[in-house]
């Protein structure tokens, strides 16, 4: 049957419209939605009305066509649906433990609510169904705002300035030149992920944001970070590195040798990911120390772009480039190395991927940095780390951190740093 997309009009914002639909799942025992809050496809919102996520193999991630042929979809922006999860990063911490939720899961959905820049929903299906009269009839019910509480506790500075100051002897010692060292947050959760994700994502506007939930727990990433975007054999990836609190100058960024320095380090890195698979010749940097605001800090961002084979496996492109630079180091397979030793805990979901893969508009992926992961059992993890160069100050790098978490983990501080900022 020919695809299909029906108008809906202004039906509000995306994180009302997520709670609009949860409630609907939920009255009628369907699965729960998910959804991708931010920059997604050329718009600012694409929810899968009810999907099961369940665990799959790692191998086994984001297999739909890379949307060879977006001139067969209703309209230039059409996304449709397709398969949507997620992959943990993939090595243990130094304690050795298990993964807290399944390393993979996905889902497929043959239909989305889809959000435009000009604030326009639209009902797409690729199977030409109509929309349902369960998702209309929810559609129709103001959304209940109820909320999520995390009672969350600080990692050990003195960990962390131990990890910093491992990666800065390894760096003297010529082992690697960068690495990112990261640590987290535990937390009780009292409420919804679902309500987590919600208010923080209107709070933080976040450009990758991404929610997921299954028996198994649930996701919620406020990431602002694009691992990678796939059209066809068009790929493109946009490294962050480096990173100030937003009431600094932005300037600043531009001014800071050990920044930029990281964010060259990291863009070659990735040049060198994308050019295992890519078509000889085709890697190119369009842009490159670009300063980005993000919740609570500004970021420099840098784009390295490629041409791969239309016919490439998702499998192949995501064992030249996963897990994503930003969040590894350079070496990067000595990186990791070290990395697995100086941190104590798995990382999990965190530093991951998630994402969409449609047969029609394409595959999108973000860095699942700013994520919180939520098991089973009202327990939440939230990640958060920074590279580290031979210019780092172990002071200096526990301060970043804070300033990443501040806008997820303290609103006070959060509030007080836009205010600040403004």
């Amino acid at each position: 049957r020919a695809m299909l997309t029906e108008r809906l009009g202004d039906l509000g914002t995306a994180d009302d419209v997520l709670r609009t639909v949860a409630a609907g799942t939920r009255l009628h025992g369907r699965p729960p939605p998910a959804a991708l809050i931010g920059d997604w496809f050329g718009s600012t919102a694409v929810i899968a009305p009810s999907v099961a996520v369940t665990p799959v193999d790692a191998g086994d991630v984001f297999p739909d066509s890379p949307g060879e042929e977006p001139s067969t979809a209703p309209s230039a922006d059409f996304v449709g649906g397709g398969w949507i999860g997620y992959l943990s990063y993939p090595d243990p911490g130094a304690d050795g433990g298990p993964s807290r939720i399944p390393a993979a899961a996905g889902g497929r959905t043959d239909t989305v609510l889809r959000r435009d820049r000009t604030g326009c929903w639209f009902f797409e299906s690729l199977s030409g169904e109509g929309l349902p009269e369960w998702l209309s009839t929810a559609l129709k019910v103001p959304p209940i705002h109820d909320h999520c509480a995390i009672a969350w506790t600080r990692p050990d500075a003195d960990e962390h300035r131990t990890g910093v100051l491992s990666c800065l002897a390894a760096i003297g010692a010529g082992e690697v030149y960068q690495a990112c060292v990261c640590t987290q947050f535990t937390g009780t959760v009292t409420g919804s992920p679902l309500d987590f994700f919600a208010d923080a994502a209107a709070r933080t506007s976040p450009a990758r944001g991404a929610y997921l939930a299954g028996d198994w727990g649930a996701i919620a990433s406020l990431s602002p970070e694009l691992f990678l975007r796939r059209t066809g054999g068009r790929v493109s990836s946009s490294p962050i590195k480096g990173t100030l609190p937003r009431h600094a100058e932005p300037e600043q960024l531009l001014a800071s040798a050990k920044d930029v320095a990281e964010n060259i380090m990291i863009v070659d890195l990735v040049r060198n990911d994308l050019g295992r698979v890519a078509v000889t010749g085709t890697v190119t940097v369009p842009e490159l120390l670009a300063v980005y605001p993000a919740p609570g800090v500004w970021h420099l961002v840098s784009t390295v772009s490629a041409q791969v084979p239309a016919d490439l496996p998702a499998s192949a492109l995501l064992a030249a480039t996963f897990p994503p630079a930003s969040v590894t180091g350079t070496p990067k397979t000595r990186a990791r190395q070290l990395l697995a030793q100086w941190e104590r805990h798995r990382r999990g979901v965190y530093c991951g991927t998630i994402g969409l893969a449609s047969p029609v508009a394409g595959c999108e992926l973000n860095v699942a940095i700013r994520t919180v992961e939520f098991d089973a059992f009202s327990g939440a993890i939230f990640g958060v780390g920074g590279g580290i160069t031979a210019d780092s100050n172990p002071d200096a790098e526990w301060q970043e951190c804070l300033h990443k978490a501040a806008p997820i983990i303290d609103d006070v501080q959060y509030s007080r740093a836009r205010k600040t900022a403004s």
